[in-house]
């Protein structure tokens, strides 16, 4: 069973779903999740929450500020750490929540909300389980990966010039997130992406297709890999995708042999979009299955 809810989260209303299993008891295990890098959370989420409502978990699902049905300003900013302190306000609204156990809460995160987790399972100890779907690890790794070295004083300049600009009053610059010329700089380039945000424009048509240029900005400085040793001794599942060129797959593997036990690892082929589509089965499982072990 699914309902509208909304949560204040320092001044700004975030806005999603509560999904209540049909069968159990109360109070029960609750999940909290979010979507990745500009997505909302009819990009698919509801079908992880579905999964996971039906094994027996109450499932707290919310578009982050500035996108989608939450609220925020700049409109389709994403600012990491504001999104990391966002998932501790959904913790905190779970826990007033009277079907809710809150000694038995779960996050879950894919691609950019998946390096969030990382973060918020290490900080906050009210986290009893994390799942990290195909997560970034290092802002400027992928970044020095992503743009093309001879590009990068031009794109550096781009972000002295908006800061300049915004200084002075005028609004922020914007950047498409996907784009189907190759040519045109945008966030996530590349046939993968754009397939993916294009092929989702039907169930979720309050999907944008652009970012503020400071989003980029803020990517590149953010390093979610460095708090993943933290984490422990919460239990950590992390699901990568062996083709994935968003995400690189050697940081992730390498960033999973720096985190203690528990832990398992999960590995999926394909690219960085195939857990949502085709080996969806495989990933949402997986995910269950941590959840049901540890919650």
């Amino acid at each position: 069973m699914r309902s509208d809810i909304a949560f204040h989260a320092e001044g700004v209303t975030l806005r999603g779903w509560l999904y209540l299993p049909v069968r159990g008891t109360f109070p029960a295990p609750a999940i909290i999740m979010a979507h990745g890098f500009s997505a909302v959370k009819e990009q698919y989420l509801d079908r992880y929450a579905e999964v996971f409502a039906e094994a027996g978990f109450i499932v707290l699902v919310y578009d982050h500020r500035n996108f989608g049905a939450s609220d925020g300003e700049p409109r389709q900013e994403a600012d990491p750490w504001q999104q990391i302190r966002d998932y501790r306000h959904a913790l905190t609204f779970a826990c007033t929540l009277r079907e809710v156990d809150s000694r038995r809460i779960g996050i879950w995160g894919t691609s950019y909300s998946g390096s969030h987790v990382l973060v918020v399972g290490a900080i906050d100890r009210r986290v009893k389980c994390v799942v990290s779907q195909v997560p970034g690890i290092s802002g400027s790794a992928s970044a020095q990966r992503r743009v093309r070295p001879d590009l990068v004083p031009m794109l550096l300049e781009r972000f002295h010039a908006d800061r300049m600009a915004r200084f002075t009053g005028h609004p922020p610059a914007m950047i498409p997130v996907v784009s189907e010329d190759p040519l045109t700089p945008c966030a996530l380039p590349g046939k993968e992406p754009w397939e993916f945000f294009h092929g989702t424009k039907a169930p979720a048509p309050n999907y944008r297709n652009e970012v503020t240029l400071r989003t980029l900005e803020m990517a590149r400085e953010y390093e979610p890999g460095i708090y993943i040793s933290k984490i422990s001794p919460t239990p950590l599942l992390m699901i990568v995708a062996l083709q994935d060129l968003l995400t690189p797959p050697d940081l992730m593997l390498r960033a999973y042999q720096e985190a203690l036990e528990p832990k398992k690892l999960v590995l999926l082929q394909g690219g960085h979009f195939t857990p949502y589509i085709e080996r969806f089965d495989e990933a949402s499982a997986a995910a269950r299955d941590w959840f049901r072990r540890h919650l």
